[in-house]
């Protein structure tokens, strides 16, 4: 990884190619971010910095927080996050990471936290096909029908079942930045991105780049 940044979802919309194409897009506000913390290889055993996004008040801090803030000599911060980067040697606490690290037309792979749905059945969380709405079937439409054979007579594990659904991390790779604007601290990404509007996501260069 050679850079990283965190930044928040605003929402989707569209804009047009010089060819006047539409293109899908997922606006994030992303940075500006302060290195929190260093890491090297002489001292930790590998190379990465530690970014923070988004002021909040001291009141709102963990006095450990305080004190992680107050070593590095920066406000307190909302949000945390270590990215391992293959050469940190320009950053150094205190510094400021932007959007403008990023190009247009570069490949990035964004993480976020997927919108909840809460306890699901079935037929909603995975897309199973109902049971036939005729009679002598019984009052079990949307259940997921047989859970496996007699012998052996057990559940096979990952067998498609009803659960929580949502509300975990999930990476989409190889995404295109189409446009950045650094004076606004926007980044137009092509397509969609995991998680609802407002939601933080983890911005960084492409691994399949």
């Amino acid at each position: 990884m050679k850079k990283g940044i965190i930044g928040r979802k605003l929402g989707m919309t569209q804009i047009f190619d010089a060819k006047g194409n539409v293109i899908p897009v997922t606006l994030i506000e992303a940075g500006p971010c302060v290195v929190a913390q260093k890491k090297t290889i002489e001292n930790d055993g590998y190379n990465a910095v530690q970014l923070a996004y988004s002021d909040v008040k001291t009141k709102h801090v963990n006095k450990a927080q305080q004190g992680h803030f107050k070593k590095a000599g920066i406000s307190p911060k909302r949000h945390l996050k270590e990215f391992r980067l293959d050469d940190c040697s320009a950053l150094e606490v205190g510094s400021v990471v932007t959007v403008d690290t990023f190009a247009a037309g570069e490949k990035v792979d964004i993480t976020g936290i997927t919108k909840g749905h809460g306890y699901t059945g079935a037929i909603k969380r995975w897309n199973l096909a109902k049971l036939r709405m005729t009679h002598g079937v019984g009052p079990v439409h949307r259940q997921s029908g047989s859970m496996g054979v007699i012998d052996p007579a057990r559940i096979f594990k990952n067998k498609k079942m009803a659960g929580q659904w949502g509300n975990e991390q999930v990476t989409i790779l190889n995404l295109e930045a189409v446009k950045i604007d650094a004076e606004k601290n926007l980044i137009a990404v092509k397509g969609a991105v995991p998680g609802a509007k407002g939601g933080i996501v983890f911005i960084r260069d492409s691994v399949k780049a």
